[in-house]
């Protein structure tokens, strides 16, 4: 899957002509951590059931016409891989920035946890 595929994906939606922006988040192996540690890789596990029930509640926001999230998971990602793809499709700019920008928070905090793989220090 590609940010492309599912803006594609959000483009064919039967209530896309409602929308007035699409906003993307795609979030990608940082060569370090929060604290400053070489990274060389991440794994990602997700609840999935979660995830359906947040996607559920955000697409009920008033003007919020879809929202598309794609992780990969289960595999060694390595620094510059894609993480995570979120795409909303809503009304108007407020609307879509903060309907994005909950999702995303509610989705790093319930639904995914990470391992991170650091190199070995010298």
């Amino acid at each position: 899957m590609s940010a492309i595929t599912l803006l594609e994906k959000i483009k064919q939606h039967p209530d896309y002509h409602k929308a007035g922006m699409i906003l993307c988040h795609n979030g990608v192996v940082r060569a370090t951590s929060r604290e400053g540690e070489r990274v060389t890789g991440l794994k990602v596990e997700v609840n999935h059931d979660m995830l359906k029930e947040i996607i559920q509640e955000q697409k009920k926001r008033s003007g919020i016409v879809e929202i598309l999230i794609e992780i990969f998971e289960d595999k060694l990602l390595a620094v510059g891989d894609d993480v995570m793809f979120i795409v909303v499709a809503g009304d108007i700019r407020e609307t879509v920035i903060g309907t994005l920008t909950d999702t995303l928070n509610l989705v790093k905090a319930k639904v995914t946890s990470k391992t991170q793989y650091f190199a070995e220090k010298s």
